[in-house]
């Protein structure tokens, strides 16, 4: 049921949000302290009127025995007076007066315990949060409005390399210490970036996406802005209906489809805005349970949210049917650094790259070799970068990976494939870097081939060859690949032919190609033997400008070239008609359907600049004096 409350809620929030603050500052330190969660905070200019929300008013709505449901409470219209100092309390209850912040809840829930939906879950602290760090990866931390002073210089000297900041909230809340905070971490060198708490039940996904990049949420590859992050959580306003606005149960009273829907519709808007797809930021068994655990959100990093009863190097399970490993773990909410503590799983060079492209290079090379360990069997060597376009790669016993941030990462196995790979210059060559990996085989006859940004290499037990890619390789395609009339290739592609063309061979025959020309199949028989004889290209046929085309009377075929066409009957076989005075008469005949039919010889000329070509019917014949004299058989 679609949650999308008008404009002029907007007001209405942000007025809680100066309640809330009134009331917290009425009720002492205790009230401020209650959670750490998400944050409908209000902005500096609402906390300047604070002193004016009221003190008295009826009695919540959240604060009867059952909860409405959203059928029977929908959004109201407009909102023109500020929330009750009952609803205030409630929302405070709920989240503190930060509002809602990463992990709020995921702390006490582990991955393989379904959420308590009854209400919010304890506060209090386990005995090693706070004392203790995992030993691998980087050390980092996440802030909100709860964290409003921050000592960036300390949580540097502590050993945090990166943070993330929460800029927004739904559409109505931004961070007041957003800017602060953001600037602070990157003054002391950190590498920092902007979350987003999502509340789906509010409104769509591109509409919250559009919000979080207008205030704060945006990226550039500099190498030191970390990408936008996607806080999607449990419900901090479960059961709590706020200003005539019910926020449904843990998962928004929304269904397993329609969460997945809103996730993409926030990715894909933000790819759009900022050319980055966020990383997801969530617990296990939330978005198991809410979600359904849903396959197809590996393109996302993952940012997993698990707190541990003792200290430990393992993040517990992770969202298995989108992700194999997770880019970021938030280890704990309660130390060592101020937020929340996290760790990056990689080294400080992967941050760096994750930074400038997005990928965690650690998990993408775990990835791949998960799914070729079968055969590329142990690694022989660490991964190692610095290739050409920020690349990277590992050497194995049974062959290598490859990454880069265009491609991704893909195997390629030791044998005739990967040397012609390496003959050819590898990443540095004009094939790039793999796009698939490792090669595909059962192929037609037993053939293999592998794809590169390049192009292709491919293999049959007779040879192996390199397609590059282009409008030879295009026109290959156009003909069904190895499976159509010009089947596998028996020569690399050669070029500097005649007006910068090149050349490519096949079993059926060649593909041709110029710039001014295309590229153009000459399929092997008898119109290929006469263009041959011709001086193919350098004749006076000229490169091809079509393929062979059948269809002709009793069975004829034809070819164009840049000088004329060449003309196949299996009565009179192939034969050239250039372009010219005699082809002008024999098109004005209709050419074979006339009474001269196909021509058994190609055009001839002697000293004296005549010209004669042969027909079925006669014979055409000029003379520079005459032009064109006709002549029946």
């Amino acid at each position: 049921m679609k949650r999308n409350p008008s404009q002029s809620r907007r007001p209405a929030l942000m007025s809680l949000g100066i309640a809330l603050l009134a009331a917290s500052l009425a009720a002492g330190p205790g009230l401020a302290g209650v959670a750490t969660a998400a944050e409908p905070a209000p902005t500096p200019t609402a906390a300047a009127g604070a002193s004016t929300s009221s003190a008295t008013g009826s009695p919540s709505p959240a604060t009867s025995s059952a909860p409405p449901t959203p059928e029977k409470i929908a959004p109201t219209a407009t909102q023109s007076a500020p929330p009750t100092a009952e609803a205030a309390q409630s929302m405070a209850e709920a989240v503190g007066v930060g509002g809602a912040e990463m992990g709020q809840r995921s702390a006490r829930v582990t991955a393989s315990t379904p959420s308590n939906s009854a209400g919010r879950l304890s506060t209090e602290s386990l005995s090693t949060e706070g004392t203790w760090m995992p030993t691998f990866g980087v050390q980092g931390l996440d802030v909100s409005g709860h964290q409003p002073s921050v000592d960036w210089q300390q949580q540097w000297n502590m050993g945090s390399r990166f943070a993330y900041v929460k800029a927004t909230e739904g559409n109505y809340y931004t961070n007041p210490s957003y800017g602060s905070q953001y600037r602070g971490s990157r003054n002391v060198g950190m590498i920092r970036g902007a979350y987003h708490f999502a509340i789906p039940n509010w409104s769509s996904g591109a509409d919250q996406a559009r919000y979080f990049v207008q205030n704060g949420g945006g990226w550039s590859a500099d190498g030191y802005t970390m990408p936008p992050v996607l806080d999607f959580e449990f419900n901090p306003y479960e059961g709590r209906t706020i200003d005539g606005f019910y926020f449904g149960n843990t998962c928004y009273n929304m269904s397993p489809g329609k969460l997945q829907s809103w996730v993409r519709d926030f990715g894909n808007t933000m790819q759009s805005l900022t050319g980055r797809l966020p990383v997801i930021y969530t617990n296990t068994s939330w978005w198991n349970q809410c979600l359904g655990n849903p396959a197809g959100f590996g393109d996302y990093p993952l940012w997993v949210a698990a707190y541990p009863s003792s200290p430990t190097n393992i993040a517990g399970p992770v969202p298995t049917a989108s992700w194999s490993t997770y880019s970021i773990w938030q280890y704990s909410s309660t130390g060592p650094f101020a937020g929340d503590s996290n760790v990056w799983n990689g080294d400080y060079a992967s941050l760096q790259r994750f930074a400038r492209s997005g990928e965690n290079i650690e998990a993408a090379f775990s990835q791949e070799y998960q799914a070729s360990k079968s055969w590329i069997g142990n690694p022989w060597g660490p991964i190692a970068c610095g290739l050409v376009n920020n690349g990277c790669y590992q050497i194995f016993q049974g062959g290598s990976i490859q990454w880069s941030p265009a491609t991704g990462a893909h195997a390629i196995r030791d044998g005739a494939i990967r040397g012609t790979y390496q003959r050819s210059g590898s990443e540095n060559g004009p094939l790039g870097y793999p796009v698939l990996g490792p090669e595909i085989c059962g192929l037609k006859g037993g053939g293999c081939y592998q794809m590169f940004q390049g192009g292709a290499i491919i293999w049959t037990g007779t040879g192996i060859q390199i397609s590059p890619a282009g409008p030879i390789r295009d026109r290959y395609a156009a003909m069904g690949f190895e499976n159509g009339v010009l089947g596998y290739p028996t020569s690399g592609q050669v070029c500097g032919y005649a007006a910068s063309g090149c050349v490519q061979t096949f079993q059926g025959g060649d593909i041709y190609w110029s710039p001014s020309s295309g590229a153009y199949a000459v399929a092997a028989g008898a119109i290929r033997s006469s263009f041959q004889r011709l001086g193919s290209e350098n004749g006076q046929t000229g490169y091809p400008v079509s393929n062979e085309a059948c269809g002709l009377k009793n069975g004829g075929c034809y070819q164009f070239f840049q000088g004329g066409s060449t003309i196949w009957s299996s009565a009179t076989g192939a034969h050239f008609s250039p372009f010219g005075s005699i082809r002008y008469v024999w098109a004005s005949q209709n050419f074979e359907n006339g009474w001269l039919g196909y021509p058994y010889t190609d055009e001839y000329c002697n000293s004296s600049r005549e010209c004669r070509q042969d027909f079925q019917g006669g014979s055409l014949i000029w003379t520079p004096t005459t032009g064109v004299s006709v002549y029946r058989r």
